[in-house]
């Protein structure tokens, strides 16, 4: 099949994949479709619950690309029905157009096209498509399929980056700070001491705090006091106020190490809520670096961030890298350029075919 046509399937099967309402936790009917999909081009697939992995080769090297196949529901006043696939002046609408179909249909086309073409790694090539990335919750598709797939040596997330590649994203920390006070009468204030101000001691000792090592690509550090409750009756003097930290953390420090700075630093107690989205990054000399500069050579690396399933890969060298920009996601305008789809597929292609000439 000539590569034209090729990145014309792509289009063909992302809009199949639109039509499809994926809504997290609801992607059984699109994980067959999928498993179908790839079956009838002779590729063999294994399924685990609603996630789909399919490859081709055999070795050691094993090289994964993933996307997931869940969408957010849809928002209010989308232009069009955001589950029927319009196409527009070069545009496609739909949700989970951007976010992450079009990778998804992209890396599926590729690897197809290429077990087409005859072609063979000198290793194994995955794609897989996975479910719950959307939710942020204990369940995660790629997390439950991984123990399932060979070791991997390197692997793509497809997420939108205009097709550039990311080399590091931002982890998140959520910490719950806990003021402790004294509950008295509030008409005999001077019997308690009250938990509110010491919060506020508290939250500004976390803002004199300095989280100054900075990521190449990222920056240093942020934290961000998000909610904040205390009290439970007017006339009541507060035992106990609570405030929330959204860290958004780099590799420059683990987890660990930014909780027991905070801790250090606050006259409260620190309560570790959510540490499992780790920061990640690659080194720019890595061979899958190296090959996804070979694909997009006008691309330079950057920092994302956003977070994504790379965080169930940051043991793998990784690079995050898809079709569209990633600020049409979860947007009533969520669309992608169809040309932007079609030159996917020749970007993954060219990357997987660098990759295992071991020359990138």
């Amino acid at each position: 099949m000539a590569l034209s046509s090729t990145n014309t399937a792509a289009v063909d099967f992302l809009k199949a994949l639109v039509r499809i309402p994926s809504l997290t936790g609801e992607e059984a009917a699109i994980a067959g479709f999928v498993e179908q999909h790839v079956r009838r081009a002779g590729v063999d697939v294994l399924r685990h619950e609603d996630n789909v992995a399919f490859g081709i080769g055999e070795g050691d090297d094993t090289l994964l690309l993933n996307s997931h196949l869940d969408v957010v529901p849809p928002s209010d006043d989308h232009p069009y029905d955001p589950f029927e696939p319009v196409e527009t002046d070069g545009v496609l609408y739909g949700r989970g157009a951007v976010d992450a179909k079009a990778s998804g249909a992209a890396m599926t086309t590729a690897l197809l096209s290429l077990a087409a073409d005859g072609w063979a790694p000198n290793g194994r090539l995955l794609v897989g498509l996975t479910t719950h990335e959307e939710s942020g919750g204990t369940k995660n598709g790629l997390q439950d399929l991984r123990p399932n797939l060979p070791s991997l040596s390197a692997a793509v997330v497809g997420e939108p980056t205009t097709l550039r590649p990311c080399v590091a994203q931002k982890g998140l920390l959520i910490l719950k700070i806990h003021a402790r006070g004294t509950a008295a009468h509030a008409g005999r204030s001077h019997l308690g001491d009250n938990a509110i101000p010491a919060a506020m001691t508290a939250i500004q000792q976390l803002e004199d705090l300095s989280l100054d090592r900075a990521d190449p690509h990222l920056g240093a550090p942020t934290a961000t006091v998000t909610t904040i409750e205390g009290g439970e009756a007017h006339n009541v003097v507060p035992e106990h106020c609570v405030f929330t930290v959204d860290l958004r953390t780099t590799p420059a420090y683990t987890h660990e190490e930014i909780a027991g700075l905070v801790s250090e630093a606050v006259d409260a107690d620190v309560e570790v809520y959510s540490d499992r989205l780790v920061p990640c990054a690659t080194p720019e000399d890595a061979r899958i670096v190296r090959a996804a500069r070979a694909a997009r050579p006008d691309a330079e690396p950057f920092g994302s961030p956003t977070s994504s399933d790379w965080v169930f890969l940051h043991d793998v060298p990784t690079v995050k890298m898809g079709p569209g920009p990633s600020n049409r996601s979860h947007t009533a305008e969520e669309r992608i350029d169809v040309d932007e789809v079609k030159r996917a597929v020749t970007v993954y292609r060219d990357l997987i075919r660098a990759y295992f000439s071991r020359a990138a």
